[in-house]
């Protein structure tokens, strides 16, 4: 299964998905899956690639592991974030009444193998 395969498998089996992107660290999009949404994902994944950078660095200077996942809830969507590897993280977008169970357990299942791929 290709990268745009599996976005777009995670998107579409959430409940309530909206966007998939694998981004890296240095802010480029490798590839992404998205449906109508009414804001802008490559933006939203741009800004978020600076939280990660901050919260990584910070991780490294407490010295409490390896950047696992973050979770952002907005009035019009939920956003998870999670490192796949060294350089790369993707970010699920969900709409409010997103299934965010299901979002954290599909991005747990496909990471490792995206990360192969990516490698």
């Amino acid at each position: 299964m290709g990268l745009r395969d599996s976005l777009k498998a995670m998107v579409e089996n959430v409940g309530g998905g909206v966007g998939a992107l694998i981004m890296g660290y240095d802010g480029i999009p490798i590839e992404e899956y998205t449906l109508e949404c009414g804001f802008d994902i490559q933006l939203l994944a741009v800004e978020y690639v600076n939280l990660m950078k901050d919260v990584k660095r910070s991780i490294e200077v407490l010295k409490t592991g390896n950047l696992e996942e973050i979770f952002i809830s907005t009035e019009q969507s939920k956003i998870i974030i999670r490192s796949v590897c060294e350089d790369y993280f993707l970010i699920l977008i969900l709409n409010s009444d997103g299934n965010y169970g299901k979002g954290r357990y599909l991005l747990k299942l496909y990471g490792p193998n995206l990360a192969e791929e990516l490698m």
